[in-house]
């Protein structure tokens, strides 16, 4: 999912505009732009819409067998009168203030056979109270287009690890929903997941072994409930913590400094910043108060 304000998943500036990573610039080695249609679109929950994409194109994009595969979103001011795919380079030299805004989110589902997948936006309010994204998937019709590039990854759970702690708020909620669904039916460990609204709590499959744990409200209580873990076998663990820049700050010392679980065996970062969109959040990231390793 992202957050359309630093991230992939839902923006919270408080609200969106915040959905994580990467940056939109020059550069060597960039994925092509791929054009995908919107077939469908539904409303998971109250605050939650999934876009179901397809198309030709999406055999471009480069699949990968991790559980946060993510896209970057490019996506024009419907003013503009742009339509993708864009030529970015001559927009950068001609029009520089008409360039698509780029919006990382995580793939909640990836269906090959189909030629199919689908996107979560959280949807914070109506018009300014939404980023970019979240009103691009309010408004989106079956049919329309839209271009991306990807998908990167990094993270899926391992066969071999003792049990699994994975930690997030509604950002990182479809990584979490897709690595439950690919862990192995003995796998065990603990799940937690902050959200603002009960109404956006998600029934998730997962193994019976693992518990799904949601927290309401504050979202330090993440914080608060991995401080009061006990973590007998911090080697054999293995945990995916990804969320808010400023908690996820907080989650690492207390992952890594205090439980004393191996680096390696913790996948982190940040998927947004409070009070940042996107692209404050990306140049930050290069900057001190970017950094959640201390």
């Amino acid at each position: 999912m992202s957050s359309d304000a630093g991230r992939s998943t839902p923006g919270h500036d408080p609200h969106p505009d915040a959905t994580p990573r990467r940056d939109a610039g020059k550069g060597k080695g960039k994925r092509p732009q791929v054009v995908l249609e919107v077939l469908g679109k539904t409303r998971v929950t109250p605050n939650l819409m999934r876009i179901l994409l397809g198309g030709e194109q999406i055999d471009q994009l480069a699949y990968n067998d991790s559980t946060d595969k993510y896209v970057k979103l490019l996506l024009a001011d419907p003013s503009s009168g742009l339509t993708p795919p864009y030529d970015l380079d001559a927009l950068r030299e001609s029009s520089p203030e008409l360039l698509p805004a780029l919006r990382t989110y995580t793939v909640r589902s990836w269906d090959r056979q189909t030629g199919k997948i689908a996107l979560d936006f959280v949807l914070h309010g109506d018009g300014e109270l939404d980023g970019i994204a979240a009103r691009w998937a309010d408004s989106a019709l079956p049919g329309d287009l839209v271009a991306m590039r990807g998908a990167g990854g990094g993270y899926a759970p391992d066969p071999a690890a003792t049990s699994h702690l994975l930690i997030g708020d509604h950002s990182a909620l479809p990584a979490i929903a897709s690595a439950l669904e690919a862990m192995a039916e003995d796998a065990r460990g603990l799940a937690l997941i902050h959200l603002d609204h009960a109404e956006d709590s998600l029934n998730l499959a997962a193994p019976d072994g693992l518990e799904v744990r949601y927290l309401i409200g504050e979202r330090e209580q993440l914080v608060e409930a991995v401080t009061a873990l006990d973590v007998p076998d911090p080697e054999g663990v293995q945990v995916f913590a990804h969320g808010e820049r400023g908690i996820v700050k907080q989650l690492r010392r207390e992952l890594v400094k205090v439980k004393r679980i191996p680096r390696d065996r913790v996948s982190i970062s940040a998927y947004w910043a409070l009070g940042r969109i996107e692209d404050q959040f990306q140049a930050e990231k290069r900057e001190p108060i970017g950094q959640i390793d201390d």
